[in-house]
């Protein structure tokens, strides 16, 4: 199972803060768990997910899509983040 969380506008923008998630057949890397949240939930999740600049965590570790995914993984969703 992975649990999968979203923060700030990601989380507003779909409207869900985290879930727990089977880790689909096939899905070993971050992008391939982007793909099939987009083909299971739509246009709004292919507009928030695949934006050039959504930042990934995996385990509380900055990562990139390519990065590989195991069972019981947590995986954060998030806007970049700036300062001010």
């Amino acid at each position: 199972m992975l649990q999968l969380v979203y923060f700030a506008r990601v989380r507003e923008q779909l409207g869900i803060d985290q879930e727990a998630l089977a880790l689909p057949a096939g899905v070993t890397r971050i992008e391939q768990l982007i793909d099939y949240l987009v083909a299971e939930r739509g246009d709004r999740w292919a507009e928030v997910l695949k934006a050039p600049n959504l930042l990934v965590a995996v385990n509380q570790e900055m990562v990139d899509l390519q990065a590989a995914l195991a069972d019981g993984d947590e995986v954060a969703f998030f806007p970049p983040v700036t300062g001010g």
